[in-house]
């Protein structure tokens, strides 16, 4: 059900920051391997091996006790620029599903299902998923969800904004979220690292206007004097494709 070790969560992070850093690539596509389950969370049987050599005083490696600072997987609490989009082709329970809500779009298989069962294992979701949980679909569901156990299936992912859409069947999930990331490799480079900015922000920040204004001050200038601006105005006028620059943001 690819659950997740705490090695694996540190070998994630790795390659996503790997992935900021290589100017040539715009956007990932994640999904899980097989077609049961995206991610069914945190390895529970790791965790209770965890918790007996605890007690026997043993000690351990810290990345042992800990996500790290970008959550489960290097993505549910995620500051980064670039985008994710989530092939979700099963289960994503637990931290599987705040991968999820730590992504920018999802596309998810008709078999998926979300769920926080964390409360049920005498856990919590830990990874920020529950701030973003409220924020998506709003308190009450949210608390349903985990607290009560509920299980949204793809059909009410969607309907409550938690994905992007269902697709068309279990087999072309994967094709059709990378249909979508290749429709956002085709726009600026940097307006794509603002835009997704000014977006995160309205979803952090308390205030709407501080969030423009967070990202207008950020990358305002950056984005007006930078080359891509330049060939996309271009482009327009000579009414043909721009070829974008790796980003420099």
């Amino acid at each position: 059900l690819n659950s997740l070790p705490y090695a694996a969560h540190w070998e994630a992070d790795r390659l996503l920051t790997w992935f900021e850093a290589e100017p040539d690539l715009r956007v990932a596509v994640i999904t899980g391997e097989g077609s049961k389950a995206f991610c069914a969370g945190q390895d529970l049987i790791e965790q209770q091996e965890i918790q007996i050599k605890l007690a026997r005083g043993e000690a351990l490696d810290e990345r042992l006790l800990q996500h790290p600072r970008s959550g489960f997987m290097g993505v549910s609490r995620r500051e980064g620029k670039k985008p994710i989009v989530a092939a979700v082709n099963g289960y994503a329970m637990g931290g599987g599903f705040e991968i999820c809500l730590g992504c920018d779009m999802l596309i998810a298989s008709p078999t998926a299902r979300f769920g926080l069962p964390e409360a049920q294992r005498g856990l919590y979701a830990a990874a920020g998923g529950l701030s973003r949980l409220v924020r998506i679909v709003g308190l009450p569901l949210a608390s349903e969800i985990a607290l009560a156990g509920r299980v949204l299936t793809a059909p009410e992912a969607e309907r409550f904004q938690v994905i992007n859409r269902v697709s068309k069947s279990p087999e072309s999930c994967v094709d059709e979220a990378l249909a979508l990331a290749g429709q956002l490799a085709q726009c600026s480079p940097d307006a794509v690292i603002v835009t997704r900015h000014g977006l995160r922000q309205a979803l952090e920040n308390g205030s709407v206007e501080r969030a423009s204004q967070v990202t207008h001050e950020r990358y305002g200038e950056a984005l007006r004097t930078g080359e891509n601006l330049r060939r996309g105005l271009a482009a327009f006028a000579m009414k043909r494709k721009p070829e974008w620059v790796p980003s420099k943001l």
